[in-house]
């Protein structure tokens, strides 16, 4: 895997060469090249590993998928900024299967860097607000579902979205047991 600057100097200098090939009139040599320098920058925009991470996550196959990104050894150097968001949002779907703590701050760092579709943003909220649910931070769960439900156009976590309203208003209705007071005897 290359750095993504890398990616962009490999695409300027096959293009240079298409450029060569064109004015030494071999017209199809510079085509075919002109066609691998688009490749080179369209993997600038879209990183191969997190395609192939995200068609394992497509089969339900976590541990290939966790496989693929364990292979993206610094996000920060080779990836974009929205491509690191997904980096994260990824890491944050896998460490949820196990274990909800962990995986808050990779969900949080997805949201701060951002995601290309409001369904994935919306997606990586509801996760945070389950979290904030299980750690007793009612205001900040009710504040991520909403911000969830307004990112959710298409209403294709709707669902989702009533199951954890409806778990929050279960929770709030339990009663609190408080360890630690000493009774009367």
């Amino acid at each position: 895997m290359f750095n993504k600057n890398i990616k962009l100097v490999l695409a300027a200098l096959v293009l240079g060469l298409a450029i060569w090939q064109i004015v030494d009139r071999s017209i199809g040599n510079g085509i075919m090249l002109i066609l691998l320098a688009a490749i080179f920058v369209l993997l600038y925009f879209k990183n191969e590993i997190l395609i192939l991470a995200f068609l394992r996550l497509r089969k339900q196959d976590f541990t290939g998928a966790q496989k693929w990104l364990d292979k993206i050894k610094n996000p920060e150097g080779a990836l974009v900024r929205k491509q690191n968001g997904y980096y994260n949002y990824l890491n944050g779907l896998m460490l949820s299967q196990t274990n909800m703590i962990q995986s808050e701050k990779y969900f949080k760092k997805a949201v701060e860097l951002g995601l290309n579709m409001d369904a994935d943003l919306a997606m990586a909220k509801i996760n945070l607000a389950g979290i904030a649910m299980t750690k007793n931070r009612r205001r900040e769960a009710d504040k991520l579902l909403a911000e969830a439900k307004k990112l959710d156009k298409n209403n294709m976590l709707g669902e989702q979205i009533k199951m954890m309203k409806k778990q929050m208003k279960q929770a709030a209705n339990m009663p609190r047991q408080q360890y630690g007071r000493g009774g009367r005897r």
